[in-house]
């Protein structure tokens, strides 16, 4: 058998570590990867995607974009490189259509007037992988005339509680592409799972989905099942004051001034409340008697 020397070992070793290391090296990509994400109410929403420049790699090409590099009336990856992915953890609308929570390949069909946009179930691989069969939703919007965006940019520059607007923006055309959510009816599914998965000893996750719930006049009776939740893991000042605010809410008024004694009785048991709590309590108190 013939022994390697302590000499050409070490080399050995090196030479492998050095082709380890390059082999995690990575180079800047002409149209480099990028990530945008945005919370429409509790529904998050993410775009993987590229971003190519409108004079070119070297930024000095003079390129025309629409209607030439991205020709009208073709499919287009909407961007560069890879397919660009968007992907939902809730259900959608876009433009009043039904999508459902997922991840999609986001495609386009730019036109001079109009635009199609398409969210295909093939979201990963390469622009030649598409295929119209694979098709989950396609809608028309109008593309607008906007100011010079050098860099492709896939932005959220309108946000509500249910909606937003979702714009594609290159060179001086942008196509705002309109989403919304319910979100009510999504916060009351995540409400419902994340009670159903809390520890034993959990009274906070079903007295927040109780207080949102209640805040919002939405699905009141499952609010109701969420603050008896709580108040059956632990009796609180924090649960008891809002059962309380609830009753009176209701006109119980007899049955809110109860549950606002037992709520004072553990003022100074832990978790303990805010100076401010109890004294916005007491000040209820009061007017409750008055109303009487």
């Amino acid at each position: 058998m013939t022994r390697r020397s302590p000499a050409l070992s070490a080399v050995a070793a090196a030479l492998f570590s050095t082709g380890a290391a390059l082999a995690q090296l990575t180079t800047p990509a002409p149209s480099p990867n990028a990530t945008v994400s945005q919370n429409i109410g509790v529904t998050k929403v993410e775009i993987a995607y590229s971003r190519p420049h409108v004079k070119g790699p070297t930024h000095k090409e003079e390129r025309v974009i629409w209607g030439k590099l991205v020709p009208y009336g073709e499919v287009w990856r909407t961007g560069a490189n890879a397919i660009t992915k968007i992907s939902f953890d809730g259900d959608v609308t876009v433009e009043g259509q039904k999508l459902p929570a997922g991840s999609y390949g986001l495609f386009t069909i730019p036109g001079q007037t109009e635009w199609t946009v398409i969210f295909s179930k093939t979201a990963t691989g390469g622009p030649g992988d598409y295929k119209p069969e694979n098709d989950a939703l396609r809608v028309k919007v109008k593309p607008q005339a906007a100011e010079m965006t050098e860099q492709f940019t896939i932005e959220f520059p309108s946000v509500t509680r249910d909606s937003a607007v979702l714009a594609i923006r290159w060179e001086k055309v942008s196509v705002p592409i309109n989403l919304a959510v319910d979100t009510n009816a999504q916060f009351l599914a995540n409400a419902k799972k994340a009670v159903a998965e809390a520890k034993l000893d959990d009274w906070r996750t079903p007295l927040s989905a109780a207080r949102y719930l209640y805040d919002n006049k939405y699905a009141t009776s499952d609010a109701a099942a969420f603050l008896q939740k709580s108040l059956s893991v632990k009796q609180t000042f924090a649960n008891l004051s809002f059962q309380a605010g609830v009753l009176a809410g209701e006109g119980k008024k007899k049955e809110a001034m109860a549950a606002a004694q037992k709520a004072l009785a553990l003022k100074d048991a832990d978790p303990k409340p805010s100076a401010e709590a109890v004294a916005d309590l007491e000040k209820k108190m009061t007017e409750w008697k008055a109303a009487k």
